[in-house]
């Protein structure tokens, strides 16, 4: 089926040349780095993990998102998501890819990444981090390549196909798990020290990745004439719309906790968000911007009138997109170093050879995904 990544018309190759453009733009700016080191990026002693790993905390919900397709069709037999199903696994290995390269670059030097292998550590997180991302990118490789191989040839597929499909939804849910478990577990960061850290990864994991994954179906629904069907999409928005709620109903609890309890060390990562600690407010104007998003989607996507509206729809996934990613794509981490340990303000902001090497990696993941949704879309269309 590879030959079907082969073909294509003007747009789709100028789309794959603009993305091999911005990948050697990336590798150019990461050879840099990677000969000068991290003093080129915005981090420092107190600002350790930076916009690298917001990418991969991020990307790991999108990644974990494909459950949301593959969970109703496998274990309750929505057949409505048939026809997508294998785009939320495509996307999942796309997503998983990126993780990976931001956290090679975040390394400095990306030879230790063999000191996984060489030494494991089964009593570090980051240890069953790396297993369960690895495990369910295998899964949805064999999952979605062996169904998207029985529908060109027009049989059912096997029952193991099924049998590891329901294998990777616990796969979905652990690797987000465990990567919140990253943040829960360290004692000295008030602002990631919280129980329900999981449960918040797992709701922005569940709104924003189906999002993301709708509105570039959509775009496929355009340029190349597939069709999505109508119920199944509204099931998706629906889906959506109650992890999004889930999601701002766990960070208002935070909120609660932390300024109920007036506990000082909680409330100053939120307060340097919302209004700035000692004189630094770099992210306030973000957080803002991200948190009227996030109430206008909701706004718009519960009532059934204006979500069912495909305009109103699509400018509810893209604020809803961006209210996600301002939150934990950027204010998550970088908040939870401030105050540092003597509770001094460390401010952090991304330089443009961060930004160019996170543009670079966001291209690698882009041509994967259009490589791969290009083979399923000319499977469907030739078996339909």
């Amino acid at each position: 089926m590879l030959e079907k990544a082969l073909t294509g018309d003007k747009r789709y190759w100028s789309w794959i040349g603009f993305l091999l453009v911005l990948i050697g733009i990336g590798f150019g700016a990461y050879v840099v780095q990677y000969q000068e080191g991290l003093v080129v990026t915005g981090m420092s002693r107190d600002v350790s993990w930076a916009f690298y790993i917001a990418q991969l905390t991020y990307l790991v919900g999108v990644a974990a998102s494909g459950v949301m397709l593959v969970l109703p069709y496998y274990l309750h037999d929505y057949k409505k998501f048939g026809n997508l199903v294998v785009f939320g696994e495509f996307m999942a290995i796309g997503a998983i890819i990126m993780c990976l390269l931001f956290v090679i670059v975040d390394l400095g030097q990306p030879q230790r990444l063999f000191n996984l292998l060489i030494h494991p550590t089964p009593n570090s997180i980051l240890f069953w981090d790396a297993m369960v991302l690895n495990g369910y990118m295998l899964l949805n490789i064999i999952v979605g390549w062996a169904s998207l191989e029985a529908q060109k040839k027009g049989v059912p597929y096997a029952k193991w196909v099924r049998v590891l499909a329901i294998v990777s939804v616990p796969f979905a849910f652990s690797i987000h798990t465990v990567t919140a478990f990253l943040y829960a577990g360290i004692p000295g960061r008030h602002f990631w020290l919280t129980a329900i850290m999981a449960a918040r990864f797992l709701a922005s994991a569940f709104c924003a990745g189906p999002a993301i994954m709708l509105l570039l179906l959509m775009i496929v629904e355009k340029v190349a004439n597939f069709k999505l069907g109508k119920e199944a999409v509204a099931t998706l928005a629906k889906i959506i719309t109650y992890a999004m709620c889930g999601n701002v109903f766990f960070f208002m609890l935070e909120l609660f906790t932390a300024f109920y309890s007036n506990i000082p060390g909680h409330k100053a990562s939120i307060v340097y968000l919302f209004s700035g600690l000692e004189g630094h407010a770099e992210m306030v104007p973000f957080f803002w911007t991200a948190s009227v998003l996030a109430i206008l989607s909701l706004c718009l996507l519960i009532p059934s009138r204006t979500r069912n509206s495909k305009p109103v729809l699509i400018f509810s996934l893209i604020i809803l997109v961006i209210a996600t990613w301002i939150d934990k794509g950027l204010g998550l981490v970088v908040a939870g170093f401030i105050p540092n340990m003597f509770e001094g303000v460390t401010p952090y902001t991304p330089t443009g050879l961060e930004l160019t090497i996170s543009m670079g990696i966001y291209a690698i993941g882009a041509l994967i995904v259009t490589v791969l949704w290009k083979i399923a879309v000319s499977v469907k269309k030739a078996a339909a």
